[in-house]
């Protein structure tokens, strides 16, 4: 019996010390911002551009028919004629 009891008067306690006081709530839109992951983003600098070795590679295996990646390469090259 005094297992009961002492059980009882832990659950007393307890219930006493969940009910009294006031209820500390917090802002649902400041919790949901501190519980998201931060977006990050990833830039490797390269000293070659994989697009344009990659073109290269194909260009000497094959012959390109429609010319697609002219536009590029010509863009990429204007771009490193400036920085030199």
């Amino acid at each position: 019996m005094p297992e009961r009891e002492e059980r009882k008067r832990l659950e007393a306690e307890l219930s006493g010390f969940l009910t009294e006081g006031e209820m500390e709530t917090e802002d649902q839109d400041a919790a949901v911002r501190r519980r998201l992951a931060p977006r990050t983003e990833i830039r490797i600098q390269t000293s070659i551009d994989p697009i344009v070795e990659e073109t290269a590679r194909y260009r000497k295996m094959a012959k390109e028919v429609d010319n697609r990646y002219d536009g590029y390469l010509s863009r990429v090259n204007d771009k490193k004629k400036t920085e030199e």
